[in-house]
Protein backbone atom coordinates (compact mmCIF):
# COMPACT_ATOMS: atom_id res chain seq x y z
CA UNK A 1 0.00 0.00 0.00
CA UNK A 2 2.40 2.32 1.35
CA UNK A 3 4.51 1.92 -2.63
CA UNK A 4 0.97 2.50 -3.97
CA UNK A 5 0.45 5.67 -1.80
CA UNK A 6 4.38 7.10 -2.77
CA UNK A 7 3.38 6.48 -6.59
CA UNK A 8 0.67 8.21 -6.31
CA UNK A 9 2.01 10.97 -5.03
CA UNK A 10 4.74 11.07 -7.36
CA UNK A 11 2.31 11.36 -10.30
CA UNK A 12 0.10 14.12 -8.44
CA UNK A 13 3.21 16.14 -8.16
CA UNK A 14 4.47 15.65 -11.73
CA UNK A 15 0.98 16.63 -13.01
CA UNK A 16 1.39 19.86 -10.66
CA UNK A 17 4.56 20.56 -12.56
CA UNK A 18 3.23 20.43 -15.99
CA UNK A 19 0.76 22.66 -14.85
CA UNK A 20 2.68 25.38 -13.49
CA UNK A 21 3.62 28.25 -14.98
CA UNK A 22 5.27 31.48 -14.28
CA UNK A 23 2.84 34.76 -14.18
CA UNK A 24 4.91 38.04 -15.45
CA UNK A 25 8.01 39.23 -13.25
CA UNK A 26 5.65 42.32 -12.50
CA UNK A 27 3.93 39.82 -10.70
CA UNK A 28 5.74 37.66 -8.75
CA UNK A 29 7.99 35.84 -11.49
CA UNK A 30 9.10 32.42 -11.09
CA UNK A 31 8.82 30.75 -8.31
CA UNK A 32 12.03 29.99 -6.35
CA UNK A 33 13.47 27.61 -3.81
CA UNK A 34 14.72 28.84 -0.07
CA UNK A 35 18.37 27.36 -0.43
CA UNK A 36 20.62 24.98 -1.60
CA UNK A 37 19.13 21.80 0.69
CA UNK A 38 15.65 22.55 -0.50
CA UNK A 39 16.69 22.61 -4.09
CA UNK A 40 18.11 19.42 -3.96
CA UNK A 41 15.37 17.80 -2.43
CA UNK A 42 12.87 19.64 -4.54
CA UNK A 43 14.47 20.18 -7.93
CA UNK A 44 16.94 17.19 -7.44
CA UNK A 45 19.86 19.88 -8.77
CA UNK A 46 23.40 20.64 -6.93
CA UNK A 47 24.11 24.07 -6.75
CA UNK A 48 27.53 23.88 -6.10
CA UNK A 49 27.54 22.16 -9.33
CA UNK A 50 25.82 24.78 -11.02
CA UNK A 51 28.58 27.27 -9.73
CA UNK A 52 31.04 24.97 -11.50
CA UNK A 53 28.92 25.75 -14.11
CA UNK A 54 28.79 28.72 -14.42
CA UNK A 55 32.36 29.60 -13.49
CA UNK A 56 32.82 28.06 -17.48
CA UNK A 57 30.30 30.12 -18.76
CA UNK A 58 32.27 33.12 -16.97
CA UNK A 59 35.38 32.23 -19.34
CA UNK A 60 33.16 31.91 -22.65
CA UNK A 61 32.14 35.55 -23.50
CA UNK A 62 32.71 39.27 -22.20
CA UNK A 63 29.37 39.62 -20.10
CA UNK A 64 26.39 37.14 -19.50
CA UNK A 65 24.70 34.78 -16.69
CA UNK A 66 23.28 31.19 -16.35
CA UNK A 67 19.80 30.64 -15.36
CA UNK A 68 18.10 27.24 -14.51
CA UNK A 69 15.01 25.78 -14.19
CA UNK A 70 14.38 22.58 -13.01
CA UNK A 71 10.77 20.89 -12.32
CA UNK A 72 9.20 24.70 -12.87
CA UNK A 73 11.53 26.54 -9.98
CA UNK A 74 13.91 28.89 -10.98
CA UNK A 75 17.06 27.25 -8.89
CA UNK A 76 19.89 29.33 -10.20
CA UNK A 77 20.35 32.54 -11.32
CA UNK A 78 23.81 34.33 -10.94
CA UNK A 79 25.28 37.22 -14.07
CA UNK A 80 28.79 38.62 -14.33
CA UNK A 81 29.72 42.28 -15.90
CA UNK A 82 26.96 43.71 -17.81
CA UNK A 83 24.79 40.79 -17.11
CA UNK A 84 21.69 41.40 -15.62
CA UNK A 85 17.56 40.58 -15.38
CA UNK A 86 17.18 43.26 -16.83
CA UNK A 87 19.80 43.25 -19.43
CA UNK A 88 18.38 44.10 -23.23
CA UNK A 89 21.28 42.91 -25.53
CA UNK A 90 21.28 41.87 -28.98
CA UNK A 91 20.31 37.98 -29.01
CA UNK A 92 21.92 37.30 -32.39
CA UNK A 93 20.60 34.11 -33.74
CA UNK A 94 18.68 33.21 -30.86
CA UNK A 95 15.85 35.18 -32.48
CA UNK A 96 15.64 32.66 -35.54
CA UNK A 97 14.25 30.67 -32.70
CA UNK A 98 11.03 33.27 -32.06
CA UNK A 99 10.64 33.33 -35.98
CA UNK A 100 10.12 29.46 -36.36
CA UNK A 101 7.58 30.32 -33.93
CA UNK A 102 5.61 32.95 -35.49
CA UNK A 103 5.93 31.28 -38.74
CA UNK A 104 4.38 27.94 -36.54
CA UNK A 105 1.67 30.11 -35.27
CA UNK A 106 0.85 31.51 -38.96
CA UNK A 107 0.40 28.38 -40.76
CA UNK A 108 -2.69 27.59 -37.65
CA UNK A 109 -4.10 30.95 -38.17
CA UNK A 110 -4.24 30.89 -41.70
CA UNK A 111 -4.79 27.12 -42.60
CA UNK A 112 -6.64 27.76 -45.56
CA UNK A 113 -3.59 29.25 -47.16
CA UNK A 114 -1.33 26.69 -46.05
CA UNK A 115 -3.30 23.95 -46.58
CA UNK A 116 0.26 21.76 -47.41
CA UNK A 117 1.47 23.08 -43.98
CA UNK A 118 5.04 22.93 -43.47
CA UNK A 119 5.02 20.91 -47.23
CA UNK A 120 3.76 24.20 -48.43
CA UNK A 121 5.33 25.92 -51.48
CA UNK A 122 5.71 29.30 -50.43
CA UNK A 123 7.84 31.24 -52.90
CA UNK A 124 4.39 32.58 -54.59
CA UNK A 125 2.64 36.01 -54.37
CA UNK A 126 0.21 34.84 -51.93
CA UNK A 127 3.17 34.16 -49.69
CA UNK A 128 5.31 37.50 -50.46
CA UNK A 129 5.79 40.62 -52.14
CA UNK A 130 5.17 41.07 -55.63
CA UNK A 131 8.24 42.86 -56.84
CA UNK A 132 9.81 39.58 -56.38
CA UNK A 133 8.21 37.78 -59.13
CA UNK A 134 9.04 36.44 -61.39
CA UNK A 135 11.78 34.59 -59.29
CA UNK A 136 15.47 35.32 -60.17
CA UNK A 137 16.13 30.97 -60.16
CA UNK A 138 12.69 28.65 -61.35
CA UNK A 139 14.51 26.45 -58.65
CA UNK A 140 13.01 28.71 -55.67
CA UNK A 141 9.38 27.83 -56.42
CA UNK A 142 10.32 24.56 -55.37
CA UNK A 143 10.84 25.75 -51.89
CA UNK A 144 8.60 24.78 -48.78
CA UNK A 145 8.05 26.45 -45.67
CA UNK A 146 9.57 23.35 -43.72
CA UNK A 147 12.42 23.92 -45.70
CA UNK A 148 13.36 27.70 -45.10
CA UNK A 149 12.54 26.59 -41.41
CA UNK A 150 15.13 24.22 -41.44
CA UNK A 151 18.14 25.92 -43.68
CA UNK A 152 17.48 23.01 -46.51
CA UNK A 153 15.96 25.25 -49.32
CA UNK A 154 19.66 25.47 -50.87
CA UNK A 155 19.89 28.78 -50.00
CA UNK A 156 23.29 30.19 -49.88
CA UNK A 157 25.10 30.16 -46.56
CA UNK A 158 28.13 29.82 -44.85
CA UNK A 159 30.48 26.97 -44.73
CA UNK A 160 30.47 23.97 -43.72
CA UNK A 161 27.55 22.69 -46.19
CA UNK A 162 26.10 19.11 -45.29
CA UNK A 163 25.06 17.04 -48.54
CA UNK A 164 23.32 13.99 -47.35
CA UNK A 165 24.61 14.03 -44.09
CA UNK A 166 28.33 14.91 -45.57
CA UNK A 167 30.43 17.94 -44.64
CA UNK A 168 31.28 19.45 -47.65
CA UNK A 169 33.34 22.99 -48.41
CA UNK A 170 32.04 24.97 -51.25
CA UNK A 171 33.51 28.00 -52.65
CA UNK A 172 31.99 31.41 -52.20
CA UNK A 173 29.97 31.29 -49.57
CA UNK A 174 27.99 34.43 -48.53
CA UNK A 175 28.33 36.22 -46.02
CA UNK A 176 25.87 35.92 -43.98
CA UNK A 177 26.41 37.19 -40.29
CA UNK A 178 25.22 40.74 -40.40
CA UNK A 179 22.40 42.79 -40.26
CA UNK A 180 22.43 42.98 -44.18
CA UNK A 181 21.32 39.13 -44.43
CA UNK A 182 18.37 40.63 -42.46
CA UNK A 183 16.69 42.75 -45.38
CA UNK A 184 14.35 41.53 -47.88
CA UNK A 185 16.08 42.35 -50.85
CA UNK A 186 19.09 40.30 -49.82
CA UNK A 187 17.16 37.25 -48.57
CA UNK A 188 14.97 37.52 -51.96
CA UNK A 189 17.36 37.63 -54.19
CA UNK A 190 20.27 35.25 -52.40
CA UNK A 191 20.95 33.13 -55.03
CA UNK A 192 20.94 28.90 -54.40
CA UNK A 193 24.03 26.48 -53.42
CA UNK A 194 21.45 23.39 -54.64
CA UNK A 195 18.25 22.61 -55.10
CA UNK A 196 15.68 22.83 -52.45
CA UNK A 197 16.08 19.91 -50.15
CA UNK A 198 19.00 18.77 -51.75
CA UNK A 199 21.64 19.97 -48.93
CA UNK A 200 22.05 22.15 -45.45
CA UNK A 201 24.03 25.13 -45.05
CA UNK A 202 23.58 27.94 -42.17
CA UNK A 203 22.11 30.68 -43.90
CA UNK A 204 20.49 33.48 -42.39
CA UNK A 205 18.44 34.95 -45.65
CA UNK A 206 16.53 31.26 -45.19
CA UNK A 207 15.26 32.44 -41.83
CA UNK A 208 14.52 36.00 -42.42
CA UNK A 209 12.01 34.94 -45.41
CA UNK A 210 9.57 33.56 -43.12
CA UNK A 211 9.44 36.79 -41.21
CA UNK A 212 8.46 38.52 -44.73
CA UNK A 213 6.12 35.78 -44.99
CA UNK A 214 4.64 36.23 -41.57
CA UNK A 215 4.56 39.99 -42.43
CA UNK A 216 2.32 39.62 -45.93
CA UNK A 217 -0.05 36.91 -45.00
CA UNK A 218 -0.65 38.53 -41.48
CA UNK A 219 -0.70 42.51 -43.00
CA UNK A 220 1.50 43.85 -39.77
CA UNK A 221 5.23 42.91 -38.83
CA UNK A 222 6.26 40.08 -37.14
CA UNK A 223 7.16 41.78 -33.78
CA UNK A 224 3.91 43.32 -34.00
CA UNK A 225 2.45 39.74 -34.56
CA UNK A 226 4.59 37.43 -31.80
CA UNK A 227 3.36 40.89 -29.52
CA UNK A 228 -0.01 39.53 -30.23
CA UNK A 229 -0.09 35.86 -30.44
CA UNK A 230 3.01 35.00 -28.32
CA UNK A 231 4.84 37.01 -25.87
CA UNK A 232 2.06 38.93 -24.91
CA UNK A 233 0.33 35.70 -23.48
CA UNK A 234 3.53 34.66 -21.97
CA UNK A 235 3.84 37.85 -19.85
CA UNK A 236 6.39 39.00 -20.99
CA UNK A 237 8.53 42.62 -19.68
CA UNK A 238 10.41 44.42 -21.99
CA UNK A 239 11.75 43.27 -25.34
CA UNK A 240 12.32 44.39 -28.67
CA UNK A 241 14.60 44.27 -31.54
CA UNK A 242 18.27 45.41 -32.79
CA UNK A 243 16.33 47.80 -35.44
CA UNK A 244 18.88 50.50 -35.07
CA UNK A 245 21.61 50.26 -37.93
CA UNK A 246 22.39 53.79 -39.33
CA UNK A 247 25.66 52.28 -40.97
CA UNK A 248 23.43 49.20 -42.56
CA UNK A 249 23.26 50.04 -46.42
CA UNK A 250 19.49 49.63 -47.49
CA UNK A 251 17.00 48.12 -45.64
CA UNK A 252 16.76 51.52 -43.30
CA UNK A 253 15.10 54.90 -42.72
CA UNK A 254 16.25 58.42 -42.49
CA UNK A 255 16.54 58.00 -38.48
CA UNK A 256 18.86 54.34 -39.44
CA UNK A 257 16.21 52.10 -38.21
CA UNK A 258 15.29 49.00 -40.19
CA UNK A 259 12.08 48.77 -42.32
CA UNK A 260 11.10 45.57 -40.79
CA UNK A 261 11.46 43.21 -38.15
CA UNK A 262 14.79 40.91 -38.83
CA UNK A 263 13.50 37.08 -39.01
CA UNK A 264 16.92 36.23 -38.70
CA UNK A 265 18.34 37.16 -35.12
CA UNK A 266 18.99 40.47 -33.26
CA UNK A 267 15.82 40.34 -30.99
CA UNK A 268 16.63 41.54 -27.31
CA UNK A 269 15.15 39.97 -24.27
CA UNK A 270 15.11 39.76 -20.83
CA UNK A 271 16.88 36.43 -19.68
CA UNK A 272 14.06 35.40 -17.19
CA UNK A 273 11.49 35.66 -20.26
CA UNK A 274 13.72 33.95 -22.17
CA UNK A 275 13.34 31.35 -19.66
CA UNK A 276 9.64 31.22 -20.40
CA UNK A 277 10.41 30.58 -24.20
CA UNK A 278 12.28 27.63 -23.15
CA UNK A 279 9.38 26.79 -21.11
CA UNK A 280 7.29 27.03 -23.74
CA UNK A 281 8.56 25.04 -25.99
CA UNK A 282 9.55 22.48 -22.56
CA UNK A 283 5.76 22.46 -22.53
CA UNK A 284 5.36 21.57 -26.37
CA UNK A 285 3.88 25.07 -27.02
CA UNK A 286 1.68 25.32 -24.31
CA UNK A 287 1.13 28.38 -22.13
CA UNK A 288 -1.42 28.11 -18.71
CA UNK A 289 -4.76 27.06 -20.93
CA UNK A 290 -3.70 28.24 -23.97
CA UNK A 291 -2.22 26.47 -26.79
CA UNK A 292 -0.12 28.91 -27.53
CA UNK A 293 2.26 27.28 -30.24
CA UNK A 294 0.05 24.43 -31.97
CA UNK A 295 2.13 21.55 -30.42
CA UNK A 296 3.43 19.24 -32.93
CA UNK A 297 5.17 21.91 -34.31
CA UNK A 298 6.69 22.84 -30.97
CA UNK A 299 7.61 18.94 -30.83
CA UNK A 300 8.99 19.00 -34.39
CA UNK A 301 11.62 21.93 -33.02
CA UNK A 302 12.95 19.38 -30.57
CA UNK A 303 13.70 16.60 -32.92
CA UNK A 304 15.14 15.85 -36.65
CA UNK A 305 12.69 16.70 -39.52
CA UNK A 306 12.07 15.10 -42.84
CA UNK A 307 12.85 18.85 -44.52
CA UNK A 308 16.74 18.31 -43.41
CA UNK A 309 18.34 15.09 -43.38
CA UNK A 310 21.16 16.47 -43.76
CA UNK A 311 22.04 17.76 -40.31
CA UNK A 312 20.85 17.87 -36.64
CA UNK A 313 19.23 21.53 -37.44
CA UNK A 314 15.12 21.42 -37.26
CA UNK A 315 13.28 24.74 -37.12
CA UNK A 316 15.96 27.03 -36.33
CA UNK A 317 17.31 24.67 -33.26
CA UNK A 318 19.55 22.38 -32.39
CA UNK A 319 18.93 18.52 -31.70
CA UNK A 320 20.57 15.75 -30.23
CA UNK A 321 18.36 13.17 -31.13
CA UNK A 322 21.56 10.93 -33.00
CA UNK A 323 23.88 11.82 -29.66
CA UNK A 324 26.58 13.32 -31.17
CA UNK A 325 26.77 15.18 -28.09
CA UNK A 326 28.01 13.24 -25.30
CA UNK A 327 26.95 13.01 -21.63
CA UNK A 328 23.42 14.80 -22.55
CA UNK A 329 20.30 13.22 -23.08
CA UNK A 330 19.12 12.72 -26.61
CA UNK A 331 16.19 14.83 -26.87
CA UNK A 332 17.88 17.66 -25.65
CA UNK A 333 17.56 21.15 -27.97
CA UNK A 334 19.02 24.52 -28.05
CA UNK A 335 19.25 27.28 -30.27
CA UNK A 336 22.54 29.43 -30.04
CA UNK A 337 23.27 32.96 -30.90
CA UNK A 338 26.68 34.85 -31.73
CA UNK A 339 28.07 36.22 -28.36
CA UNK A 340 27.87 33.40 -26.35
CA UNK A 341 23.61 33.17 -25.94
CA UNK A 342 21.74 29.91 -25.64
CA UNK A 343 18.61 29.02 -24.95
CA UNK A 344 18.43 25.08 -24.11
CA UNK A 345 15.52 22.83 -23.36
CA UNK A 346 15.85 19.46 -21.86
CA UNK A 347 12.25 17.34 -22.01
CA UNK A 348 13.38 13.93 -20.40
CA UNK A 349 15.14 16.01 -17.27
CA UNK A 350 12.16 18.82 -16.81
CA UNK A 351 14.90 21.43 -17.48
CA UNK A 352 15.45 24.62 -19.14
CA UNK A 353 18.66 26.79 -19.21
CA UNK A 354 19.83 30.20 -20.24
CA UNK A 355 23.26 30.91 -21.30
CA UNK A 356 23.60 34.74 -21.37
CA UNK A 357 26.41 35.98 -23.15
CA UNK A 358 27.47 38.60 -25.15
CA UNK A 359 29.98 41.26 -26.27
CA UNK A 360 30.44 44.90 -25.03
CA UNK A 361 28.75 46.34 -28.64
CA UNK A 362 25.49 43.71 -28.34
CA UNK A 363 25.15 45.53 -25.16
CA UNK A 364 24.68 49.18 -26.40
CA UNK A 365 21.35 50.17 -26.14
CA UNK A 366 21.21 52.39 -29.36
CA UNK A 367 20.68 48.85 -30.85
CA UNK A 368 17.21 48.32 -29.35
CA UNK A 369 16.33 51.92 -27.41
CA UNK A 370 15.07 50.10 -24.82
CA UNK A 371 15.72 51.30 -21.17
CA UNK A 372 18.60 50.39 -19.61
CA UNK A 373 17.10 49.75 -15.66
CA UNK A 374 20.47 48.89 -13.75
CA UNK A 375 24.69 50.00 -13.47
CA UNK A 376 27.45 48.17 -14.72
CA UNK A 377 30.10 47.96 -12.39
CA UNK A 378 32.93 48.01 -15.26
CA UNK A 379 34.64 44.57 -13.80
CA UNK A 380 34.68 42.94 -17.48
CA UNK A 381 36.68 46.21 -19.53
CA UNK A 382 39.32 44.61 -21.41
CA UNK A 383 38.29 41.07 -20.89
CA UNK A 384 39.91 39.06 -23.29
CA UNK A 385 38.80 34.99 -24.04
CA UNK A 386 40.96 32.23 -23.87
CA UNK A 387 40.97 29.06 -25.61
CA UNK A 388 38.50 26.33 -23.97
CA UNK A 389 39.14 22.58 -23.87
CA UNK A 390 35.57 21.99 -25.40
CA UNK A 391 33.02 23.99 -27.47
CA UNK A 392 31.13 26.67 -25.19
CA UNK A 393 27.56 25.78 -25.87
CA UNK A 394 27.82 21.91 -25.57
CA UNK A 395 29.92 22.81 -22.46
CA UNK A 396 27.55 24.62 -20.84
CA UNK A 397 24.54 22.29 -21.45
CA UNK A 398 26.64 19.02 -20.51
CA UNK A 399 27.78 20.94 -17.01
CA UNK A 400 24.26 21.92 -15.80
CA UNK A 401 23.21 18.57 -16.72
CA UNK A 402 25.70 16.74 -14.24
CA UNK A 403 24.49 18.69 -11.63
CA UNK A 404 21.26 16.95 -11.68
CA UNK A 405 21.19 14.43 -9.05
CA UNK A 406 17.56 12.91 -9.16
Amino acid sequence: MKFWLTLATALTLAAAEKNYFPPPDSQGGWRTLPNAQAIRKTAGIDTAKLDEAFEFVRETAQHGGLLVVRRGYLVYERYYGRGHREALPELASCGKAFTSLAAGILMREHSKLFKDGLDQRVMTPDYLPAQYFPLDDPRKAAITMGQLLSMSAGIRGTNPVYVKGVRETWEKPTEDNGPYSTTDDFAMRQSLWCAPGDCYSYATSSSHIPAIIVRHVAGMEMEDYMRRHLTGPMGFGDWGYAMYRPKLKGGIDANGRMFHTPGGGSIAVRSTDMLRFGYLMLREGRWGKRQVVPAEFARMCGRMVKYNPHYTHSFNFNVNEDGHVPGVPRDAFWKGGSGGYAIYVVPSLDLVIWKLGGNEGQYDPALTRLPVRYTYDGSRDGWKPRKLDQDATTGTLRGVVAAITQ
